[in-house]
């Protein structure tokens, strides 16, 4: 038994991380000898957002890994819309139903997270975003939120689990500046013992006014940057706070020291101070993005297109045409002239036929950001 409320990895391997329906479900099917191959749809109906991108697939690979099943997805790293199914599964129902909830647990919150990621770097614009909120979450799954988080675009992530291949980046925090008699202290401790390679990016509004501490750091000579932590200032208003820094540095002649600004940001927050801010710690906004709101839904029994109320029947592709637009078609209908599917094999008879990637999954949503920056 784990020593924290963690579900083991075996378990969910074993399907027994699922709601007691789908257990009960299959119990009466096996007495029933009722076992009909399907083909099942992950799709949603609405968002948060416009658009999402799709995230979470290498773990819902690994969960389907020696099951009897094929399966067809978009990339990870995908953009997706509305009623575009993002993943398709094929196989015996007993022998997959029970995974459901593992596998829509892996798909909703890794893309919630990857899709508000992708939110905030294209609000950000041509500053830095960085992922500062595992700490709003269980610590079990700080490794996935900062993957999602990478995977939506941020330029770095803080918790050290985070997967290779991703910048992990911070510097102090309130607690380090309190240790020291003076913020002053603090910041010439932080730059004499840290090593070469770690930004010197001063904490600046612990005791004092945020004008002030800045100031103090700026003088010293090694800063690079001011973090400002307070959004949810005292004074309100956060836009004059920093109006008031930069102007005070920039008077000072202290035009190259950056204004790094972190605590309880949100996307508006960004599209409004990102004329005077060089980079944003963002906690909450991706961390405790809500999840995309993923279903799984039988499409197809035995051959035959059939769905429940509210879904639309039959096996579909999802296609990308030229100049951007997409359309959803029947599997069995003929594709427009240059038309992209975006569905493709990543599993038959339960064995990978690939690998996701999670620099180009990455990519793909850089490249849909670069594109509507572009066209914006």
């Amino acid at each position: 038994m784990s020593r924290f409320h963690i579900v083991d990895d075996d378990t969910i391997a074993r399907g027994e991380c699922t709601d007691i329906y789908f257990a009960r479900c299959e119990e009466v099917l096996a007495k029933e000898g009722k076992n009909p191959l399907v083909t099942m749809e992950v799709t949603t109906v609405g968002m948060p957002y416009d658009r999402g991108v799709f995230c979470g697939l290498d773990d819902a690979v690994a969960l389907l890994e020696g099951v009897p099943v094929d399966v067809e997805a978009m990339p990870e790293g995908s953009v997706f819309l509305p009623r575009e199914p993002v993943m398709r599964i094929t196989g015996r129902y007993r022998d997959f139903g029970r995974y459901e909830t593992a596998l829509l647990g892996f798909l909703c919150h890794a893309s919630g997270i990857a899709t508000a990621a992708a939110h905030v770097k294209e609000a950000a614009g041509d500053c830095k975003v960085y992922s500062f909120g595992s700490r709003r979450q269980h610590p079990a799954i700080a490794q996935m939120i900062e993957r999602s988080a990478w995977i939506g675009g941020v330029d770095g992530v803080s918790n050290t689990t985070a997967p290779e291949g991703m910048p992990i980046v911070g510097t102090m925090p309130h607690a380090f500046v309190m240790c020291h008699a003076t913020p002053e202290e603090a910041w010439t401790a932080f730059d004499r013992h840290s090593a070469p390679d770690v930004p010197r990016l001063m904490l600046c509004d612990t005791f004092g006014d945020e004008k002030e501490e800045c100031l103090k750091a700026a003088e010293l000579g090694f800063t690079g940057a001011v973090r400002l932590d307070t959004p949810r200032s005292r004074r309100g208003n956060m836009r004059a706070i920093l109006e008031e820094v930069r102007w005070e540095l920039d008077s000072h002649v202290h035009e190259d020291v950056g204004i790094f600004l972190s605590g309880g940001v949100t996307r508006e927050d960004i599209r409004a101070y990102r004329d005077l801010v060089d980079a944003f710690g963002v906690g909450g906004a991706i961390a405790n993005a809500p999840v995309i709101d993923f279903s799984l839904d039988i499409v197809e029994i035995e051959g035959k297109s059939c769905a429940k109320r509210g879904k639309w029947s039959g096996v579909k592709q999802v296609y990308l045409l030229p100049g951007g637009a997409r359309v959803i078609l029947p599997t069995g209908a003929h594709a427009p002239e240059g038309a992209v599917p975006l569905l493709k094999p990543v599993m038959r008879h339960g064995q990978a036929v690939g690998h996701t990637d999670m620099a180009k999954a990455r990519a793909r949503v850089l490249a849909d950001l670069a594109e509507r920056a572009q066209s914006a």
